[in-house]
């Protein structure tokens, strides 16, 4: 679709965030109300929310059969604006569940930002690196790329979150292979490496000219292929992942940065899942001063989950059973300016496969369960992301149409009584 096809679908129908009302109830049932989405042929789109509540959305759209560019847009009053282009390449490795990022810039003069994708660094099937580039205020083009992470190893790096920190910084944390091509930590990494080491969770720091500092390694045995996810507290970041035991067992832990050093990883809760290859489902996070919700898939039983800290993550509640009726996963999480969360997972209903959403609070008490768009089946939809917005949620996921072609659709989901007008 042209910009000029955009802009004029979207006048046609006149209203701010138009597009057909997919579902309209009470309290617990939200608004569903479609925004016509700036993709056209394209897929893994990614939310962020920055500092002034301006939602940005980026996704891979693809030029040509072997042309992949990084695109994003913001949302303004009247739907999404005109998209510009990151970057664009014929080498990159594009994973159904291992998806860009765009993030911004905390208090700087004026719009910086940062995105990453994936580039092949060799001809190995998992040989890639994480690429980085930065925009600035007073430039129209972005940044020569660079390369996230300090070794230069054919192995796995991906599965980044970017979390903007302090004035002119962004903290970025990755999973990253370099120990299964040199097998220095000494354990089986399982389907991917080839040098005997492990997965790895890493960090480090960006600053607005895209310079790369104080890269540490936070746990050195982790899930080969789950997303991380972080939030920032009073004390500093937080990252959530899925970890990885001796004994197979892969359960979310948690990492903090409190009194000037990292802390060591924690279980958020003992699920005890004990599976001997990665699930591909990694947990959400969303934070409110030292209020934490984490959002995940347990697969022992199959449920999603969340769970409530009050203390910056220093200790949990029980957690919620979100949905114990044939989840899939692929969870995302929100936090509204109601004081209620919003956990998004994807599910099964009838044989028929659903992004779902369900409100919670802390006290325990849940909203019901509510079925938001039927979607593929198959890993060509990829993960469906949700950010606070306005009074509910924005929603971005992939469509999967015909001749499994993929676009991107984008929902805004209201939950104020009788929703917006």
């Amino acid at each position: 679709m042209t910009q000029r096809q955009f802009a004029l679908g979207f006048c046609l129908l006149g209203i701010i965030f138009p597009g057909k009302i997919l579902s309209q109830s009470n309290l617990s049932f939200p608004v569903i109300r479609e925004i016509p989405s700036p993709v056209d042929q394209g897929a893994l789109p990614n939310l962020f929310l920055d500092s002034k509540g301006k939602a940005w959305m980026s996704w891979v759209a693809y030029a040509d059969d072997s042309t992949d560019v990084l695109m994003h847009a913001a949302l303004g009053e009247e739907g999404w604006q005109s998209p510009g282009e990151i970057a664009r390449g014929t080498n990159w490795f594009v994973n159904w569940a291992d998806f860009p990022s765009l993030a911004l810039f905390p208090a700087t003069r004026g719009d910086y930002f940062l995105a990453h994708w994936l580039q092949k660094s060799a001809a190995g099937i998992y040989d890639y690196d994480v690429r980085i580039a930065v925009k600035s205020a007073f430039s129209d083009r972005w940044s020569f790329p660079g390369i996230l992470h300090s070794d230069t190893l054919p192995a796995e790096h991906g599965f980044v979150t970017l979390l903007p920190e302090g004035e002119g910084n962004i903290r970025a944390f990755w999973l990253d292979g370099r120990l299964t091509r040199t097998g220095n930590s000494g354990a089986d990494h399982g389907n991917h490496g080839e040098g005997g080491g492990a997965m790895t969770l890493r960090t480090a720091r960006v600053d607005t000219l895209g310079a790369v500092h104080e890269e540490t390694l936070l746990d050195s045995r982790i899930c080969d292929c789950c997303q991380t996810a972080s939030a920032m507290l009073p004390a500093g970041p937080a990252v959530v992942y899925r970890d990885r035991s001796e004994e197979e067992v892969r359960d979310i832990s948690i990492i903090r940065f409190e009194a000037g050093q990292w802390t060591k990883p924690r279980r958020i809760y003992a699920d005890d899942w004990q599976i001997a290859a990665c699930p591909v489902n990694g947990p959400a996070i969303a934070a409110r001063g030292n209020r934490l919700a984490i959002a995940w898939y347990a697969g022992k039983h199959g449920e999603v989950k969340l769970i409530f800290s009050s203390d910056g993550g220093k200790s949990f509640r029980k957690p919620l059973k979100i949905d114990g009726a044939q989840p899939t996963g692929r969870v995302d999480l929100a936090w509204m300016e109601s004081g209620e969360v919003v956990v998004s997972w994807v599910g099964q209903e009838q044989g028929k496969t659903f992004i779902k959403l369900r409100t919670a609070k802390a006290t325990g008490s849940m909203g019901r369960i509510v079925a938001v768009k039927e979607i593929d089946a198959s890993r060509l939809s990829g993960f469906p992301h949700i950010l606070p917005w306005k009074n509910g949620v924005l929603l971005a996921a992939t469509e999967v149409g015909v001749e499994r072609k993929t676009t991107v659709k984008t929902y805004w989901i209201s939950y104020e009584i009788g929703g917006p007008d």
